[in-house]
């Protein structure tokens, strides 16, 4: 009797512990944010959790002109992303000054999202099958098309005009560099980390056009007039707000403010502020 009964007792203990110690591990899991306040993960549904953080982390480009671009002098970034950016925190918090910025660029961005560094991608990122693996889309938030920017006085008018020998710049990780390489097989391809640094190997003669979508191209022609956008769009290019897989409910918050911000005319404010007169039913 008195060793069934010791071994009775070493049994509740053993339990008792296990209750303890997951009980210490819920309270340090909290609600999926870490001390530092970091984007979404855990148990918590994302879209609590930067509730509950009290701020949106966003992705976006510190290097493309009218779209994500940091000015030295103030620090200030500013573009069409940006303002989309801020109005959806608006949306989300009811305050468009609870966000925090974080650069991405397109080889990093996906990359940082999925290591929780930020909660969406707002970066002149196109929609496509291949990365839908990866990430979850918005709706459709603007719609671009590739083309090619060249110094103005140039032989090269339009796609057709990429040759055997023709060095074509591009960034890597876009979907530019995959769609030149199947328009102009021929072409020899130079890839860049940015655009800040295509653009620049362009200015210097590296490169005879830069290829990428148009919104971004002619951002690049308002900072130098010398060079210009050429040719028609030669694709089809739907940008999205890129969402961690499986966080459904800021999935569909998002696509809400976006649809909020058409339905009030906020969004053809902000396309006009940056691009131009927005088309009907962009």
């Amino acid at each position: 009797m008195k060793k069934r009964s010791w071994m009775t007792l070493g049994v509740a203990l053993t339990v008792l512990a296990t209750v303890w110690l997951a009980g210490c591990s819920s309270k340090e899991g909290g609600n999926g944010n870490g001390a530092s306040g970091e984007p979404a993960s855990g148990t918590a549904s994302a879209l609590e959790s930067i509730k509950s953080r009290g701020k949106l982390v966003v992705g976006v480009k510190y290097d493309t002109k009218l779209f994500g671009l940091k000015d030295p002098a103030s620090g200030n970034v500013e573009g069409f992303d940006v303002d989309i950016a801020k109005a959806l925190a608006k949306e989300l918090l009811g305050d468009e000054t609870k966000i925090e910025l974080k650069e991405v660029t397109s080889k990093t961005r996906i990359p940082m999202l999925n290591n929780n560094d930020i909660d969406i991608i707002v970066a002149t990122m196109t929609i496509t099958e291949e990365r839908k693996k990866e990430v979850d889309f918005s709706d459709v938030y603007f719609k671009a098309g590739q083309s090619l920017l060249v110094k103005k006085g140039s032989p090269i008018k339009s796609i057709n005009d990429i040759k055997k020998g023709t060095k074509v710049l591009a960034v890597k990780g876009s979907t530019s560099v995959d769609n030149i390489k199947a328009k102009a097989p021929d072409a020899t391809i130079l890839e860049f980390d940015n655009y800040q640094d295509a653009f620049s190997a362009l200015k210097a003669g590296q490169g005879d056009t830069l290829t990428t979508d148009n919104a971004i191209l002619y951002g690049m022609a308002v900072q130098d007039p010398n060079f210009e956008v050429v040719g028609e769009p030669f694709t089809d290019e739907p940008y999205g707000i890129a969402i961690k897989k499986g966080a459904t409910d800021l999935l569909n918050s998002v696509n809400a403010g976006l649809k909020k911000l058409h339905d009030s005319g906020e969004y053809d404010k902000i396309y006009e502020k940056w691009i131009g007169k927005a088309p009907s039913g962009e």
